[in-house]
């Protein structure tokens, strides 16, 4: 198994928790839930990916059971954001761009959790995206939307499995670790804001005789 920085971890976890927190709480807000409700959609949406990954790979108790101070990091970012709205009224698009960066963030610390407990880079690449799709996807059932990993042909979880395969693959060759996961964050929050900007992604499968369509 792969020994990797304990402060790059913590930061980018961190950080990851932060934004993902932000899209949630913007999320409830733009469904006009009450303070209470936008910090569980907060909650939710900022430790829900890593949750499923620790009891995945039997990481028990889950992280933020074991450093509470990870409901500190949603609350602090559920305050900055309800401020933040009263003062300037965020943008449209403002939810997708935090989600982008949360989804960049988680893909490569979850990818990075992983590989403290298993030597399977397969498995890592995988934990790396569950962690970074699974949050929004809960915060997106939760405020009654159809989730983005199923929205339209847009890379959602593809791009946040490219992420964590750059960084695991960079990290067998060699690479710094910092580099590597700098690497792992552009290639995703990159192929997501590209996909969202012009609309491409995976094709659809379709059965013969019927239309639809969905994408990851």
């Amino acid at each position: 198994m792969l020994v990797v920085s304990h402060s790059l971890l913590r930061a980018l976890d961190y950080a990851g928790v932060f934004v993902f927190a932000v899209s949630g709480a913007l999320a409830g807000g733009r469904k006009r839930l009450d303070l209470f409700g936008v910090f569980v959609v907060a909650v939710v949406t900022g430790i829900g990916g890593g949750t499923l990954r620790d009891l995945l790979l039997g990481r028990l108790p889950v992280f933020w059971v074991r450093e509470p101070e990870y409901l500190a990091v949603v609350a602090a970012a559920t305050a900055a954001t309800v401020l933040f709205t009263r003062l300037k009224l965020p943008k449209e698009n403002r939810l997708l761009t935090a989600d982008a960066l949360g989804l960049a963030l988680f893909s490569v610390s979850g990818a990075q959790i992983a590989e403290t407990v298993t030597d399977a880079k397969v498995v890592v690449v995988l934990m790396g995206a569950m962690t970074a799709a699974a949050g929004g996807m809960l915060r997106d059932v939760l405020c009654g939307d159809v989730p983005m990993i199923l929205r339209g042909r847009e890379l959602y979880a593809t791009a946040a499995a490219a992420g964590a395969a750059a960084y695991v693959g960079l990290s067998a060759a060699g690479a710094p670790r910092p580099l590597a996961a700098g690497a792992g964050l552009v290639t995703t929050l990159v192929l997501r804001l590209l996909s969202l900007r012009h609309g491409f992604g995976l094709p659809a499968y379709e059965l013969p005789g019927e239309r639809g369509g969905g994408g990851t």
